[in-house]
């Protein structure tokens, strides 16, 4: 079996201008967990997820440090606040840049689903030759295929 047989075909995407608050609309829209950032031309720039999101809107704890003489004291921020300030930053200050896998369509399915348990990743990106994004491989759609088979057999 291929990556093909397996790949969501419609690919939902953001660009890295699109804002947090647009991305959250997004996500609660189509109900997933996350999606590929692109360029102009659908060629792939990162990955962002809720995970992401979650991490980056989580206000930070007050924090002391002590340089010895000078203490400088962060304080903790208000979640609201925290909110407010940032939805309208863009996605490209949140998205996931580096150590990016993606599969090919006609690439081995196993080999999809070896990086996908081994990353714990949610989401793979399917790329063309040219770096386009083509389609995208979740665990959750691998999950209904694999038991839809299962159930009709």
């Amino acid at each position: 079996m291929e990556v093909k047989d397996f790949m969501i075909r419609d690919v939902i995407t953001v660009k890295k201008e699109t804002t947090i608050r647009e991305l959250l609309k997004v996500l609660a829209h189509h109900r997933i967990g996350g999606v590929p950032v692109v360029d102009a031309e659908g060629k792939l720039l990162g990955m962002v997820s809720d995970g992401d999101v979650i991490r980056f809107l989580q206000p930070k704890a007050r924090t002391v440090y002590d340089f010895y003489i000078t203490i400088v004291v962060n304080e903790q921020e208000d979640f609201n606040e925290k909110l407010a300030h940032s939805l309208d930053f863009p996605v490209e200050k949140i998205m996931k840049r580096r150590e990016l896998y993606t599969v090919r369509p006609e690439d081995d399915f196993e080999n999809a689903l070896r990086i996908l348990a081994k990353h714990h990743f949610k989401k793979l990106p399917v790329v063309n030759q040219a770096g386009r994004v083509v389609g995208v491989i979740s665990r959750g759609d691998i999950m209904r295929q694999i038991t839809d088979k299962l159930l009709n057999s």
